[in-house]
């Protein structure tokens, strides 16, 4: 079973061509996959499909067996994944999401992400106290808390980051992110993926936290996000519309060992 393996600002992912898998995957077997030991190790799983009305179609598998409507980041790789194998500068893939334009320019993948929300299904207020005392829900085809947080660079994440994504108000969980202004167009961001917990960055939590931003007043389009893993561009415009810049890179291709492929098959 072959892959390769990809990161983009640090957030890591393992692209699999569908045709590569035994057939579907099981949470289990998602986990084994991306576990950092026992595994590849990787913040998910890019599953490339046949398309009927686009290039190809991706999907996008967290490591505990959940499946995301959305990834900045795994959808920049896609691009850049696809864009290599088949020598193109510009594509349309399918996501759950919806279809999804992307440029290559050298390191640098751009994506059209749609329009942002600051409501959505992911979010239903209700009895108790709210995830914190204050935040931004944000939609961007997956649910956001984004908190803003002056001591963003020293929380511990495992502890400020489950309660979050758990919290009842969110009956989908959702993502989280721990941001505070920089300069009208920069901002610091630590990231709690749903499904994935801590990451080095994340393309949609970066998108959701630049929204809120913009939209408090905090921050002025475009926003330069610094993740831990690097810098993301995000254009937010006024009608929430936002575009998505930053560096993919390519670490690894391999295949996975017909004694692990096999200790897979019995995983389901």
């Amino acid at each position: 079973m072959r892959f390769e393996k990809w990161h983009g600002a640090g957030n890591a992912y393992l692209v699999i061509e569908a045709a590569e898998l035994p057939g579907e995957l099981s949470a289990e077997q998602i986990g084994r996959i991306c576990h950092k030991d026992l595994g590849a190790g990787s913040d998910g799983i890019l599953v490339i499909e046949p398309a009927a009305t686009a290039h190809s179609r991706v999907r996008i598998l967290n490591p505990d067996g959940s499946e995301a409507e959305f990834s900045g980041n795994g959808t920049r790789i896609a691009i850049g994944y696809l864009a290599a194998r088949d020598g193109l500068e510009r594509l349309t893939i399918e996501t759950i999401k919806g279809p999804i334009e992307g440029r290559v320019d050298g390191s640098m993948v751009t994506i059209d992400a749609g329009a942002a929300a600051l409501a959505g299904p992911g979010h239903s207020p209700g009895q108790g106290p709210p995830p914190a005392p204050a935040y931004t829900f944000v939609s961007v085809g997956n649910p956001h808390c984004a908190i803003e947080t002056p001591d963003v660079d020293t929380l511990d994440l495992a502890v400020a980051g489950p309660p979050v994504e758990h919290h009842p108000w969110f009956p989908n969980r959702a993502n989280v992110e721990f941001w505070r202004p920089v300069s009208p167009h920069e901002i610091r961001l630590r990231v709690w993926e749903r499904g994935a917990g801590e990451t080095l960055s994340s393309g949609s939590c970066a998108t959701a936290a630049a929204v809120a931003a913009v939209s408090a007043g905090r921050a002025e389009s475009p926003v330069t996000v610094h993740c831990d893993g690097g810098d993301l561009v995000v254009e937010v415009a006024d009608d929430l519309t936002v575009r998505l810049t930053g560096p993919v890179e390519p670490v690894l291709a391999g295949a996975f060992s017909d004694a692990f492929v096999g200790a897979m098959a019995g995983a389901r």
